[in-house]
């Protein structure tokens, strides 16, 4: 695939993403796929592989933020076999905090598939409305 074709993969995704349906990202996912989130928060590491990131990633946002989550791109810049996704988050947490962080996506694809995606964002607004992924909601 060429940068354009993987610029249209990333654009089709985040068009579902923006209205809160995640299929189109979770069918671009190849099984071998890793998220990166940066920083050095509860949420920052390494989910390796796709089922980890459905399961300890994607489960433990959705316990925490109201109806689905959504995330509106605004500008996509490709590459080669990558695509930075710039975008902004339009979320409101079970607490009832906003959680509207800006992102940069940095996006490795291969045969139309999403290997690799290493998320950059404001880790403080992260803390503050997420908390740590660890703590049951019920308990934290």
């Amino acid at each position: 695939m060429d940068a354009a074709e993987n610029k249209r993969i990333l654009q089709q995704v985040f068009a579902g993403l923006a209205e809160g349906d995640p299929r189109p990202l979770v069918q671009a996912l190849a099984e071998d796929f890793c998220w990166v989130i940066t920083g050095n928060t509860k949420w920052s590491r390494r989910y390796e592989g796709k089922q980890t990131v459905l399961d300890e990633l994607f489960a433990r946002l959705r316990e925490r933020i109201v109806g689905r989550i959504k995330t509106r791109a605004h500008r996509f810049i490709a590459e080669d076999d990558s695509v930075v996704v710039l975008a902004r988050g339009d979320n409101l947490t079970v607490a009832g905090k906003r959680y509207d962080n800006d992102y940069c996506y940095v996006c490795r694809l291969r045969d139309g598939k999403l290997i690799e995606l290493i998320e950059y964002f404001d880790t403080e607004l992260v803390r503050e409305a997420l908390g740590d992924p660890a703590v049951p909601l019920a308990a934290g």
